[in-house]
């Protein structure tokens, strides 16, 4: 074949599925969240897509997948450019993506979900075949949801399997996933990956956001790399070290990337090696049989009794769905105790209203910040206070909200835990996902409490903000704080707690230090297997 049949046969078939060119976006509010970004992406072929939080990567995704115009640039593929109106406009062109933030309808269960994204989503046919696909589909990717309660009922991590699931029965050609482990189990994972590769034998093309390094080389082909929204790497995976993508996503000194890469690995922060032993002699929560209901009326948390103490952190491990986020939603006044006690520095809170047990000195760090966290339509200044807009510091004559105070508190609280936002007044849905985390805990920390209840602190973060979290929970300890770390991630919760629990079907299986607790134990309890070693 001659030069020119080459270049004939490359312009009539190329080998690309898509390519994006020059990719810029400008917000309304200024912002500039993308900068002249290229990608070309192949058939069969898995790409990481990394980045800190603020690097565009969302913005990126939710340009290739319809939800948001570009402001310049173009996709095109191999029919020519385009420019899809809306996701249904991508998901009939083959593109799926699974957001950070769920699409969900929460009065409906996950099989009228996953209908809604089909043509007659509520004939009693199309039910019919929404089921039996995701049935299939649950069984092939171990990704195992009730199909008929309420998803607003579902757990958080129930609820991300659910919007997996909903792209995959498109059978698209092009999967985006947007963090999707981040509240998925280590088996889920490995199942969720396994699926992945399948896909792409199948010849489908997936880009997977991530910030976890470890999943970048155990499932990608190439990872390209985002910094303040410009495209600063794009390798193969099998010729990138951590240290080269650290050092790509934080744009810092090499050493000091691959540092970060370890701690992240690890899950160690600094604090760790250098706590003092200050663990008090009276605890500061105590539970004894607790028991809490559901959101389907089920018992999630069955006669429970533990003790925090100041100075320690007593971690939480288990399968999401346990009853985790039954027993936080009790101890914080979200939910309502069926039986038994609970009671800060010897003070009932069960009963109280969510701002009692607030001016308790009980700090409270959700898992899910959207929802509960944050009002994303309000600003900084008015988020800041949240909880605290009675302080006295903050009130006039009156009772008129102090706002030259209240903005001064919120620039403070920007410099104290590193808040990259525009001012006061910016709002809070204009912030990355870790900035808006930082916002809750500067909030939360600000309080000086007795004690942290922080569930899921770092999911969906960065390497640098999820070891700012993590480092700012060790600090709080050392100062002899009492912290209840509620966490999916196994190396979170091994690398901070001091005693660890693991949690199945709404009891404690054992509580022991992580030093007598080695995987495979961990993962047996986490099933439900009783075993005598590391028991306490």
């Amino acid at each position: 074949m001659t030069e020119e049949d080459r270049l004939t046969k490359s312009k009539s078939a190329p080998d690309y599925y898509l390519r994006a060119e020059g990719i810029t976006k400008v917000y309304s509010n200024g912002t500039v969240a993308l900068k002249e970004a290229d990608l070309e992406i192949h058939r069969g072929e898995i790409i990481g897509l990394l980045g800190e939080n603020g690097a565009g990567k969302t913005t990126f995704t939710k340009i290739l997948s319809g939800l948001l115009p570009p402001t310049k640039g173009r996709v095109i593929s191999p029919r020519g450019p385009v420019r899809f109106k809306s996701p249904r406009e991508a998901l009939s062109f083959g593109i799926g993506m699974v957001y950070q933030h769920f699409a969900l309808v929460g009065t409906f269960n996950a099989a009228e979900n996953v209908a809604l994204s089909h043509d007659h989503p509520f004939s009693p046919i199309q039910l019919t075949t929404t089921k039996k696909k995701l049935q299939e589909l649950m069984d092939e990717s171990g990704l195992h949801v009730p199909l008929d309660v309420p998803v607003e009922k579902l757990a958080v991590g129930e609820q991300q399997r659910v919007e997996i699931l909903k792209v995959l029965s498109r059978d698209v050609d092009l999967l985006i996933l947007d963090e999707p482990t981040s509240v998925l189990t280590p088996l889920e994972v490995d199942e969720l990956f396994s699926l992945l590769r399948r896909l792409k034998a199948e010849g489908k093309s997936i880009i997977l956001i991530t910030h976890k390094l470890k999943e970048v080389g155990s499932v990608t082909d190439r990872v390209v790399v985002l910094r303040h929204g410009e495209m600063v790497g794009d390798v193969p995976t099998a010729q990138a070290s951590t240290e080269q993508l650290a050092q790509l996503m934080v744009g810092k000194a090499l050493e000091e990337a691959s540092s970060a890469v370890e701690l992240q690995d690890k899950g160690l922060p600094a604090g760790k090696r250098t706590r003092a032993n200050v663990r008090t002699k009276q605890p500061v929560l105590v539970v004894d049989g607790l028991t809490v209901k559901g959101n389907t009326g089920e018992i999630a948390v069955e006669d429970l009794s533990f003790e925090v103490y100041g100075g320690e952190i007593f971690g939480v491990a288990g399968v999401e769905g346990n009853g985790q986020s039954e027993l936080v939603e009790a101890l914080t006044g979200l939910r309502h105790a069926e039986s038994g006690s609970a009671s800060i520095n010897g003070k009932n809170i069960l009963g109280l209203d969510p701002r009692e047990i607030y001016m308790m000195g009980v700090a409270h760090i959700p898992e899910d910040r959207w929802r509960l966290g944050l009002v994303l339509p309000f600003t900084l200044a008015e988020n800041a206070i949240l909880g605290v807009q009675r302080w006295e510091e903050f009130r006039g004559p009156m009772s008129f909200l102090r706002w030259g105070k209240i903005n001064q508190h919120v620039r403070e609280l920007m410099d104290r835990f590193e808040i990259r936002a525009a001012g006061p007044n910016a709002p809070a849905k204009s912030l990355s996902g870790g900035n808006q985390q930082k916002l809750i805990v500067g909030r939360e920390l600000a309080k000086d409490p007795h004690i942290v209840v922080a569930s899921q602190p770092t999911r969906g973060l960065d390497i640098g903000a999820a070891k700012y979290i993590r480092d700012l929970l060790v600090e709080m300890r050392n100062k002899g704080r009492a912290i209840l770390l509620v966490s999916a991630d196994l190396d979170e919760v091994l690398a901070l707690s001091d005693r660890i629990a693991i949690m199945y079907e709404g009891r404690f299986m054992t509580i022991a230090s992580p030093s007598d607790l080695d995987r495979e134990t961990i993962g047996m309890l986490m099933g439900g297997v009783a075993v005598k070693e590391g028991a306490a």
